[in-house]
């Protein structure tokens, strides 16, 4: 069968979110879809599509029969669901997790809960809908405070890491006013951190080789995490060590608690997993059911290369993984 792919967008962040956080996402997003349309289009016939408020008229003349989608949404807590919604609702086969799975990343909140269930280790945590809520006598300081439905570094700063319950209610009262509730407070751990790309589903699922981001470099003032700042202005200063510096042990560690986050949760064809370790323990902060595909910058594309995978073959690979998995449940 041949395929026709219709490449979907999001229209520029900066259209309804002020800021330095919504122009680099949209810089990076184009600069993300280019590559992809350039690449796909020497294997097959390929559309680009914006997903705005006319997806559902666009998706119909452009008779695509196969979706990769590269939109995490517009607006709401279950947004990175909405174009997956439509394309099951059209009888679309598409790439990447299914509705659910993309509600359940994105809601961190949510995401912690089946992460317990399903006793994948993750920090103790606690949601915060009103900023007056009695803190857990449980939770240890110091705690980290982040949006529930934000990726990209939405709303996490150095001041995210609090020490006391004077400092945690700021933060909180802060990000409710800012972000969509619920916030989500857990527990920092201050230890070695890890990222780990997953690519296939079931039986052919395959991990990449895991990732250590290291921020002894970092100036103290953007802190020495993953903050929006760090993301966006460290890049030279934070260190990417690809294949992670682990022992046997602790690699299988690292490896088993990524992939029982991405089945918990019902991902698809791809993610990744941040992880952080103290103590020998593994703990999974959360899962990216849309990671970044950008060539030479996502951290999924380098993790790869370690792998042996191109970036213009790990495209390739992804849209191969979905077909396979589409054809076997028809």
């Amino acid at each position: 069968m041949s395929y026709k792919i219709g490449l979907i967008y999001d229209r520029p962040h900066a259209e309804y979110k002020d800021g330095i956080e919504a122009k680099h996402v949209d810089h990076q997003k184009a600069v993300t879809k280019n590559e992809i349309y350039e690449i796909l289009s020497t294997k097959y016939e390929v559309e680009k599509i914006i997903a705005d408020e006319k997806i559902i008229e666009q998706l119909l003349k452009s008779e695509i029969n196969l979706a990769f989608p590269l939109t995490t949404g517009i607006k709401g807590d279950s947004r990175q669901s909405q174009i997956p919604a439509i394309l099951e609702m059209l009888g679309i086969p598409y790439i990447g997790s299914g509705v659910l799975g993309h509600a359940l990343a994105l809601d961190k909140s949510v995401a912690k809960k089946i992460f317990d269930y399903h006793h994948v280790a993750t920090p103790k945590f606690q949601i915060f809908y009103e900023a007056e809520e009695k803190l857990n006598s449980e939770l240890e300081f110091p705690l980290i405070a982040k949006p529930a439905c934000e990726g990209s570094g939405f709303g996490i700063h150095k001041d995210s890491v609090v020490y006391n319950e004077k400092e945690l209610k700021k933060k909180v009262e802060s990000l409710l006013n800012e972000y969509i509730p619920p916030v989500l407070v857990e527990e920092f751990i201050e230890g070695r951190e890890f990222t780990v790309g997953i690519i296939g589903n079931g039986k052919d699922k395959m991990m990449l080789p895991i990732m250590e981001i290291d921020f002894d470099q970092v100036p103290e003032k953007y802190g020495k995490f993953n903050t929006f700042e760090v993301k966006t202005e460290c890049g030279d200063e934070t260190k990417f060590i690809c294949p992670a510096s682990v022992d046997n042990k602790l690699e299988k560690l690292i490896i088993e608690n990524a992939s029982k986050a991405f089945d918990a949760l019902g991902c698809r064809d791809l993610s990744r997993v941040d992880i952080r370790v103290k103590d020998g323990q593994s703990y999974v902060i959360e899962i990216n059911s849309l990671p970044g595909l950008e060539a030479n910058y996502s951290d999924l594309p380098k993790t790869a290369e370690k792998a042996g995978i191109t970036y213009e073959q790990l495209i390739l690979k992804i849209v191969d993984i979905a077909i396979k998995r589409i054809q076997g449940d028809s």
